[in-house]
């Protein structure tokens, strides 16, 4: 089990730049930009990308990861998949586990159903549970078993109907309306919208799953791999300008992001002394964050150029190579970071240096100008 999944991080490392495409036993590996499964059979599927398709059979589950994901394939067992937009159109024989900012479930599920995002919509029938949260949730189809849900705004299709109980999560008891044709007044439960982490703490087993881990892993590694491969394709010279910096003088960097970062926090507490600049302090800690970030961006594709470097390549020239860069310094990155302390420490250093790299590109400190 460990090894598949390994074998989906290193695929997924490399895949910034090209497809990738490994088997294992019966299991698929597969990563890229536009990633496409419509082979005849696979067992355990793994599939990570900027846009992810399963559209081939799959025997086992499959373990979908990326900005733009559908399942249009049979799924075996169960499904696990995580992106900005999610949409199951073939049927799940096991359970459904998804995450997003979209999920849209048109697909049978035959286990049970857990789905969190701003925007679920469910239109075919579950056999099993539902946990459903998002600000926007709206069930078209049968539900064998409980309903458990949340959300800013629900609403029920003509074709609704909840076979157990019906525990709806608001912060205003009866504000959220079920329909009797859905469940009848009896098994409908409302809880106040904070007991909705305890009280289903039970239902979601997958959450914490291996499997689970390393999908929300891959997804922060490809929110960080795409916003330096976005700055590469748009300031590709400015970008090298950073890059260079930060290697010729990586200690440079790390102070000069230490002395900026500490400019911006210093000063929201300074102007809060004032009073009236309370107003201004939220901005410039805001500034602190965002400048953070950036510099960690940056940090990370400088330390894939590093690595990449060391493994006898040659400095990034081209988009390919650049975004190659990036999916590298990003997995490593994280990778280091789950090291108890020293990781905390390496994303920190790496994180000032990036910013320290920006700060010598955009303000040109005088002491160390020409």
């Amino acid at each position: 089990m460990a090894l598949r999944y390994i074998l989906f991080l290193l695929l997924f490392l490399t895949g910034a730049a090209q497809a990738q495409e490994t088997a294992l036993g019966g299991d698929v590996f597969r990563a890229g930009q536009t990633v496409i499964f419509d082979g005849t059979e696979a067992d355990d599927l793994f599939l990570a990308g900027e846009r992810v398709t399963a559209a081939g059979p799959i025997t086992g589950s499959a373990h979908l990861a990326g900005r733009y994901v559908t399942a249009a394939a049979e799924v075996g067992r169960d499904l696990y998949a995580a992106g900005f937009e999610v949409t199951v159109d073939g049927p799940v024989e096991g359970d459904a586990t998804l995450a997003g900012y979209r999920i849209e479930v048109d697909g049978t599920v035959g286990g049970d159903l857990r789905a969190s995002a701003s925007s679920v919509t469910v239109t075919a029938p579950v056999a099993g549970y539902a946990l459903l949260g998002g600000e926007e949730v709206r069930i078209a189809s049968a539900i064998a078993g409980d309903l458990m849900v949340t959300g800013e705004r629900l609403a029920f299709g003509p074709d609704a109907s909840v076979g157990g109980t019906v525990t709806v999560f608001e912060e205003e008891p009866g504000a959220l309306e079920v329909p009797e044709s859905v469940a009848p007044a009896d098994r409908i439960v409302r809880r106040a919208l904070p007991d909705w982490e305890a009280e289903t703490a039970d239902f979601r087993p997958a959450l914490v799953d291996g499997r689970w881990v390393v999908l929300q892993f891959l997804g922060g590694v490809v929110v960080v791999t795409f916003l330096a491969a976005l700055v590469a394709a748009l300031l590709p010279r400015r970008l090298a300008a950073m890059r260079e910096r930060l290697l010729e003088a990586p200690f440079r960097s790390l102070w000069i992001g230490f002395l900026s970062i500490s400019v911006l926090v210093g000063a929201g507490f300074v102007v809060a002394l004032t009073l009236i600049g309370l107003l201004v302090t939220p901005a410039l800690l805001l500034a602190a964050g965002l400048a953070g970030f950036v510099g960690y961006v940056i940090g990370v594709y400088s330390f894939g150029v590093w690595l990449l470097k060391l493994a006898g390549r040659h400095v990034p020239d081209g988009f390919g190579d650049r975004a190659l860069a990036a999916g590298v310094g990003a997995l490593a990155a994280a990778i280091l970071a789950l090291v108890p302390f020293l990781g905390w420490l390496f994303v920190l250093g790496l994180t000032l240096a990036g910013t320290g790299a920006v700060a010598l590109l955009w303000l040109r400190p005088r002491f160390f100008a020409a």
